[in-house]
């Protein structure tokens, strides 16, 4: 494996960021909804992640759009640090590729919004999420957000226990639905900018 830094280029690559903790155990978590919408855009780039030992990450480096329709260049990456020290991956990935913050989309699970609206955004607070607030103190809060609603824990179940839970046998009825619409939303504001994106996918 070569973790060269690439060269320089006009053309310089978009990094997408799905957050989530590693391990099978978190897998199927509401704090994991990044990972799955990484996941989904590598299947589609017809590739498998790879360690990226520089940066404690797995990452894949493909381009979005139709298959040699020369669309823009995209790193996927699922940080491999637990989700409250995830800006120092991104960090990294970020110097590594040379992506400025307005090329780096961090896809997260979000409090407040409903399950499964999307909110897609550029800049702003960490609104209490702890993969946010550390990319926010690596990098400035100047990159972009693709948030996936979750909605608020029951009655008064912690934070922290909620998003640390599987999403409901409910929700998962249609979960693949709303993550594949997250995937293209994340694409979208790559391909389309952020105007066009938030206006098919804010909802």
């Amino acid at each position: 494996m070569n973790d060269a830094a690439p060269a320089t280029t006009p053309d310089g690559p978009w990094l997408i960021v799905g957050l989530g903790n590693p391990g099978p155990s978190y897998a199927a978590n509401r704090h994991n909804v990044g990972f799955m919408v990484a996941d989904l855009l590598a299947e589609r780039l017809g590739g498998g992640f790879r360690s990226h030992r520089a940066s404690r990450a797995m990452v894949l480096e493909g381009r979005l759009g139709p298959p040699g329709g020369g669309g823009p260049r995209v790193v996927l990456a699922k940080p491999m640090s637990f989700m409250n020290v995830s800006g120092g991956p991104v960090g990294a990935l970020c110097s590594f590729y040379r992506v400025p913050p307005d090329r780096l989309v961090v896809v997260h699970d979000e409090l407040d919004i409903g399950y499964g609206v999307l909110r897609l955004k550029r800049g702003g607070g960490d609104n209490g999420h702890n993969g946010l607030k550390s990319i926010t103190s690596t990098l400035g809060k100047d990159y972009f957000r693709v948030r996936f609603g979750v909605g608020r824990p029951p009655g008064r179940m912690e934070v922290a226990a909620f998003v640390l839970r599987d999403f409901s046998a409910v929700e998962r009825k249609d979960l693949d639905y709303h993550v594949d619409r997250a995937a293209d939303a994340a694409a979208a504001l790559v391909t389309e900018g952020l105007e066009r994106a938030q206006s098919q996918y804010n909802g």
